[in-house]
């Protein structure tokens, strides 16, 4: 024991440490382990090994309670206290441990066994001798009572036990509190006692002791904030006792501690002056506890109205400390979700209250308002380029959590906060005589932006002023040109209701569209503006066609942003007449094209096939979005122009015309990089967008693009191109015209895939979960398919139920093509055939599956197995389920014959309600798996 114990702790080889670790986790739980934990507490021991000896004690107690006889509960007790007193003035940590040991065991034996256990424990401390003096007692004891609600709160007592533990320990807090009390209130009583009392106040607390039974000691706290050593412990358990949920039913005491969190705004105030963070975040918190959780009982004492509002302000101070977050405070962003909570609050009163109280709290959020933009000011330009990029990432998300505030805050001030904003920046911006930092101007335009994002701000009266004052934005600075980007393109929706105000904002666009430290602001600004304005943009096309060719070709961008300006691109083109968009097509993708053929002469290499890949995303992308049948999507109303109601245009698709183009080529590209699964993802993208994005309007390209996936698939299988004959089975299959070379790419890589299952799957999942998907998919769409002599159903419905087996942790996929496959035993004579054959096989997998071959997380999807075998071939089941269960130890060894046959009598009377089946399959395997009635099954 002791050799490895060594090891663990002082082994520098791993592998020694985890051999050592896991027999000794093993001994921990064995019979023996009564026996040997005493002997490591011994005092020759090093505090490693006691440490260990006492580990195992409390796992002996906490975790295999049932083997104590009770008739050894006393003396267990009694050695528990002598070896706690023993360490009292030992190792801290091994001293933890028996008080943790000691709490188990009284949990355990609470109310019944040990009646006023906690009163005990107090007298047994508090009792002279063993050597051991005072002030180590004490400490102890207090460790002990700490520990004792917190081990409460992680044990693994069954629910009913629960409550009764609860309740007793509720009853012993009488015992507790005036022990703490007096120790607290005592001024010989050293800080090292204080701060142990404070915190275990703070843990009982937590087991909902009455604020009122604790308002005494929680008035100690407050007096003890001022002593440095004592503060955050004071704060914490503060903290604690006025977040209790009960707490709000004690309406007196709420009311006496707002003076005392007033009178802490002094120390506040000292704490900002001398930069002291630590304080001014413990005051806050105090501060911001009670507010958020006592809003609406304080708000609802009328009386105390003027101390509430102090109260408020006092938040409200707290929110604009000075100094930029997170580098010079840290104390601002804990009061965010007060100003909602106290919001929610004043609204949810009925209209006649509501209107009271908005009388009093709208000019404190207007005040927040201006507190908030503030706050979200960038430092100097000096300051800022000192920070550390964590700090600058901290702040960035801190912007974002005012920029959602400002939003909910919107609720409230409706149209009046953006007058209010407008008013603001007109001063700022046409006030010639005062100079303005652009940190103003920015957080100004921030604070339209956080709005203008996710409020419908078309009714405003003070937009077209906000569009007409953008250009006149002196923009010198990065971060204010971003803003003023992501500002116009939160603005987009009501520039498209507004168009005559593109031309006063869209020069702009394009021109930060050349600035590479402006590009996901600028691109993401076009995208949005391209996507809500195509109707109005055609005037401005081939000027935002040559900027962005230009800024492609210079290489500006990254490749997201290239991608994001391909799909701004395709919504741009497929407002304009076709002969435009293939001469706009044929300019923008003409030199990439060359490339391409470039590209697909050289031998194969890392960087090519990089560019080869930029090249193929670019394609996809501007495919995506580029749909001229969807021109009637925008004006359901029938108040636009007649133009975007047109039919599309008779003749071929602007995508499918490049696409045949094109099409010879990418054959070429694919011949060289065939072996590259990322290549052709690329290349299977480009198809698998269209297809998606065009839909029926692809059908030209069926045919071709039918054959080359065979191809491709044939010689070397690749997961994208079965998602890719997924999609062209999902929309062409039931066209007649196109069935025929769908049917032949369904059989052809149906077959393929079969001789893959032959030879070992194992290395192919990404195969095997698109195989399962598609033939889920020909299943649903077009369950004719099966009916071909060349298809081997039979071996699809072994891949199937060996996909079953295969898959431990995820089985979506494979679920989806049972439940497709088994409504079709009716009506497809192949799959009635095979399932009437083999179901046995499927059953007994999910049989296996259910008796602990499978996670527990996969319980609901062979219940849908089940389900669907139960309503499509419900006496073939019932035969299956018989036979199946059978064998003795089968599912698994811990169901008896009767508990086996109650759950197949359950399943099969289960016809209609699916809910139903998967509670019986939950209660069935936790049954197979040791688990019913464990805490496990409760979190299930």
């Amino acid at each position: 024991m002791d050799f490895a114990l060594h090891q663990l702790y002082y082994d520098p080889n791993i592998e020694n440490k985890n051999l050592a670790q896991k027999w000794l986790m093993q001994a921990q739980v064995s019979p023996q382990a009564w026996q040997f934990c005493w002997a490591l507490l011994s005092p020759d021991k090093v505090p490693e090994i006691q440490y260990f000896g006492a580990s195992a004690l409390h796992t002996k107690i906490s975790r295999y309670w049932s083997d104590i006889p009770t008739d050894q509960y006393e003396s267990l007790k009694t050695q528990l206290f002598s070896q706690i007193a023993c360490f009292s003035s030992g190792s801290k940590m091994v001293l933890t441990r028996l008080c943790v040991a000691l709490a188990s065991l009284a949990l355990n034996t609470m109310p019944e066994a040990w009646p006023g256990a906690v009163a005990e424990m107090v007298r047994v401390f508090q009792e002279e001798g063993g050597g051991v003096d005072g002030r180590a007692r004490c400490l102890a004891l207090l460790e002990l009572l700490t520990v004792l609600p917190e081990e409460f709160q992680t044990s693994r007592l069954p629910q009913y036990r629960k409550g009764q533990v609860r309740g007793a320990l509720g009853r012993e807090w009488g015992s507790v509190c005036p022990l703490l009390q007096q120790l607290l209130r005592r001024t010989d009583s050293p800080g090292a006692v204080k701060a142990r009392v404070l915190r275990c106040l703070s843990s009982w607390v937590l087991l909902d002791v009455p604020l009122s039974e604790s308002e005494s000691l929680v008035h100690d706290c407050f007096s003890a904030l001022p002593d440095p050593e004592l503060f955050d412990t004071a704060v914490e358990a503060i903290v604690n006792a006025i977040s209790q949920p009960d707490s709000q039913r004690y309406v007196n005491t709420l009311l006496k501690l707002v003076p005392q969190v007033l009178a802490l705004q002094e120390q506040l105030r000292e704490a900002v002056q001398n930069g002291d963070m630590e304080t001014c975040h413990g005051i806050c918190r105090i501060a911001v506890t009670l507010g958020e959780n006592h809003s609406r009982t304080l708000l609802e004492q009328v009386d105390h109205w003027q101390s509430f509002l102090a109260l408020v302000n006092m938040i409200m101070f707290c929110t604009g400390i000075p100094g930029h977050y997170p580098v010079n405070e840290t104390t601002s962003s804990l009061t965010l979700t007060f100003w909602y909570t106290l919001q929610d609050e004043i609204m949810s009163f009925e209209s006649d209250k509501q209107a009271v109280y908005l009388q009093v709290y709208r000019p404190v959020y207007f005040q927040l308002v201006d507190v908030l933009l503030h706050k979200a000011q960038f430092p100097s330009d000096q300051e800022y380029a000192s920070w550390s990029s964590d700090e600058k990432e901290q702040f960035r998300i801190y912007r974002v959590d005012i920029s959602d505030t400002l939003m909910y805050v919107y609720e409230m001030l409706g149209a009046e906060l953006l007058s209010n904003l407008y008013d603001k920046l007109g001063r700022l911006l046409t006030n010639a005589e005062q100079p303005t930092s652009w940190q103003h101007t920015e957080a100004l335009l921030y604070g339209f932006q956080s709005i203008a994002e996710t409020i419908d701000v078309n009714y405003s009266d003070v937009i077209p002023g906000l569009i007409g004052l953008i250009p006149r934005i002196s923009i010198n600075n990065v971060q204010l040109a971003d803003t003023v980007m992501f500002t116009i393109g939160a603005l987009a929706e009501w520039l498209a209701d507004h168009p005559v105000m593109l031309s006063s904002v869209l020069p702009l666009v394009l021109q930060a569209l050349g600035n590479p430290d402006l590009s996901v602001s600028s691109v993401s600004t076009l995208k949005k503006i391209c996507r809500e304005c195509k109707y109005d943009l055609p005037p401005y096309a081939t000027n935002i066609v040559a900027v962005s060719q230009e800024v492609l070709i210079k290489q500006i961008h990254k490749t997201s942003q290239c991608m994001w300006l391909m799909q701004a691109l395709g919504f741009l083109l497929s407002a304009l007449p076709v002969e435009d968009i293939l001469r706009n097509l044929h300019s923008l993708i003409t030199p990439y094209i060359q490339q391409l053929e470039k590209l697909a002469d050289e031998t194969p290499n890392p960087s090519n096939k990089l560019a080869i890949i930029h090249i193929l995303g670019l394609l996809s992308n501007l495919f995506t979005t580029l749909d001229i049948s969807k021109q009637d999507d925008e004006s359901a109303d029938g108040s636009a122009p007649p133009v975007k109601t047109a039919p599309p245009p008779p003749g071929p698709n602007p995508v499918v015309v490049v696409l045949q183009q094109v099409f010879a080529l990418i054959q070429t590209v694919l011949s060289k990089w065939l072996n590259d699964s990322q290549v052709v993802e690329a290349v299977c993208a480009i198809f698998e967008k269209s297809v998606k994005t065009l839909l029926h309007d692809f059908a030209p390209m069926v045919s071709q693009l039918s054959e080359m996936l065979g191809q491709m698939y044939s010689t070397i299988p690749q997961a994208s191109a079965l998602d890719l004959t997924r999609q062209m089975v999902h929309i062409f299959a039931s066209e007649t015209d196109h069935f025929p070379p769908i049917k032949a790419l369904f059989e052809l890589v149906t077959s393929v895939t079969l001789s893959i299952f032959q030879q070992g799957p194992r290395d192919h999942p990404d195969i095997v979960d698109s195989f399962m998907q598609l033939q889920a998919q020909a299943l649903k769409r077009k369950p004719d398919l099966f009916l071909s002599e060349s298809l081997d159903v039979k071996a699809v419905f072994h891949c199937g139920k060996f996909a079953h087996c295969l898959h431990k942790y995820t089985h979506r996929p494979y679920t989806l093509f049972w439940t497709e496959l088994l409504p079709h035993c009716s009506d497809v004579p192949p799959l009635a055939r095979v399932v009437q054959e083999d179901g046995k096989l499927l059953i007994q997998a999910v049989l296996e599956g259910i008796g602990g071959g499978a996670s527990r997380s996969l319980m609901d999807q062979f219940a849908e197995v089940l389900f669907s075998l139960n309503k499509h071939c419900f006496s073939l089941l019932a035969v299956w389920l018989k036979e199946a269960l059978q064998p003795p130890g089968f599912p698994s060894s811990r169901v008896t014959i009767e508990q086996k046959d109650n759950f197949s009598h359950q399943i099969l009377r289960e016809r209609v309600n699916k809910r139903r089946v998967k509670d019986i399959v939950k209660e069935f395997t936790l049954l197979c798996r040791g688990l019913h009635g464990t805490e496990y099954a409760a979190e299930y």
